[in-house]
Parts: C-alpha cells; structure tokens; sequence
C-alpha cells in the first residue's frame, strides 16, 4: 500500500498538479484542462512518460469520463446516482466510488476489495488530498479517478452559486 499527497484545491485545476509521495518525493506531474466536450487531463510519471490520462467525453444524460492508463483504454466512469450519497461506476473495471465525495473522503471498491480511498490531511506545508493505493500499480488510475471527482465537487458548487446568484438578481429586479 503507497500513500500518495497532492495540495488541496490543486487536483482538478487547470494549472499544473505535482503528486509526491509521503517523503515529500515528487512522482506526478498532472497536466491539462477540464470544461468542455474532449478535455482531457494527462498524468505523466517526471521522466516524461505517459502513464494515464483521462478524457471527458460527454455532457449528454450526465458527464461521461474515459480513462487510459498506457494508452489503453480501461474504463468509463459515469455518476449513477446521488442519494442518500454520490456512487459512481467505471465499467470494464467494475470499480464502484462512493462516500463522501463532498469533503473528499471516499473509497473505490472492486466488489469488497478496497482498491483506494481518499482523505483529507494538514501537514506543515499545507492542506492535502491523501490518497491511499492498495496496489502500486493501480495509482495511476486511481489518481485520475480523484481528479474527476475533484472536478466534479467543484463544478457542482459552480454551478450552485451561479443559480444562488441568478435566483438573487431575479427577486432584487
């Protein structure tokens, strides 16, 4: 099991994102952008290599995210539904993420399996996203998972405050 560290606030931006291990060690470098149809993200090990990327495909009965880890294609991960609480698939994986997406404490289960789960820490340097992997091979995915979560926790709020603010200028008219 590894324990992977990205900044908080820093994982679905479009700046970009440094993942490093619990020494400090930067492993990740995440690059790219979200926001429209086709906008992908790009996770690359710091030699340059490509080892996930993830792709958003549609807007269409919800938004739709392709993952690629080697440039193979080896899932696609929809949000289900959301009550009592948010549960997303990735099909040809069959992993299942649910919990607290809204404070960004949550797990990824392959049936009971516990393939990753993600929480919040205060260190010296900072706020961050903990995520804990089961197998070092599944971290790439694993880290591309949490940005769209990231992505999809921050959108939500987005548009939350665009419809409070809209709703606001309608009644002041």
């Amino acid at each position: 099991m590894s324990e992977f560290f990205i900044q908080d606030r820093q994982l679905s931006s479009i700046t970009r994102t440094i993942v490093k291990d619990e020494k400090g060690k930067s492993l990740f470098l995440m690059v790219g952008r979200w926001g429209t149809k086709g906008d992908a993200l790009s996770l690359y090990r710091l030699d340059g290599t490509l080892v996930a990327s993830i792709k958003q495909i549609s807007f269409t009965f919800g938004t739709r995210f392709e993952i690629y880890k080697d440039f193979e294609k080896v899932g696609t991960l929809q949000k289900i539904f959301n009550w009592p609480g948010d549960f997303y698939y990735i099909q040809q994986l069959h992993w299942a993420v649910h919990g607290d997406i809204y404070n960004h404490r949550y797990a990824i289960h392959h049936f009971n399996k516990k393939i990753m789960e993600m929480d919040k820490a205060t260190l010296l340097t900072g706020d961050y996203y903990v995520i804990d992997v089961a197998n070092d091979d599944d971290a790439p995915v694993c880290i591309c998972i949490a940005a769209i979560m990231d992505y999809w926790l921050y959108n939500r709020k987005r548009k939350s405050q665009q419809h409070l603010e809209l709703r606001l200028t309608n009644e002041t008219s």
